[in-house]
């Protein structure tokens, strides 16, 4: 998308199908956005993706973090999720990582009551598995802020691969 003028003359169905995976499964948060058209210029659309975003009550944020998959085990990708878990090398685990990522998994989703979430971008695999043993220490309200933050790493992410 390399203008604000398509995006401004998609309808509906399109402006979706295009965004409404910048926050993982989370097409709500574009079909509001879309209510907003015309925009003037790429940055007036981020912001208004993540005014909408950080307004969310905390219950609808709990929704966000838990439509993210879990890393490596989880089957059923978007192709955004698949792409990004790819490119940190984590389709290329030992059977050791594997084993390691569900039990943090597991033990991660009981303590918060979601997925642990980072943006694997940038990152690699051991990487992941060194945030992910140092963050399952946290409390309660901290990881909440962190998987927020890291939610919108991931949406920044996404949003700008869109429109470059």
């Amino acid at each position: 998308m390399d203008s604000i003028n398509k995006v401004n003359k998609l309808n509906k169905s399109d402006f979706i199908s295009i965004f409404g995976n910048v926050f993982e499964k989370t097409e709500w948060i574009a079909e509001r956005v879309f209510n907003y058209l015309p925009y003037k210029n790429f940055d007036n659309l981020f912001l208004k993706f993540f005014k909408i975003y950080n307004e969310s009550n905390k219950e609808s944020i709990i929704k966000i973090l838990n439509s993210h998959p879990e890393l490596v085990v989880e089957q059923k990708l978007t192709n955004e999720s698949k792409k990004e878990q790819k490119g940190a090398g984590l389709n290329e685990c030992s059977k050791e990582e594997v084993e390691e990522f569900k039990k943090l998994n597991l033990n991660y989703k009981k303590k918060f009551g979601f997925p642990f979430i980072i943006a694997v971008k940038g990152k690699n695999k051991n990487d992941i598995l060194s945030y992910f043993r140092t963050r399952i220490k946290n409390s309660f309200d901290e990881e909440f802020i962190e998987a927020k933050k890291q939610v919108g790493e991931i949406a920044t992410f996404r949003f700008k691969e869109i429109i470059k």
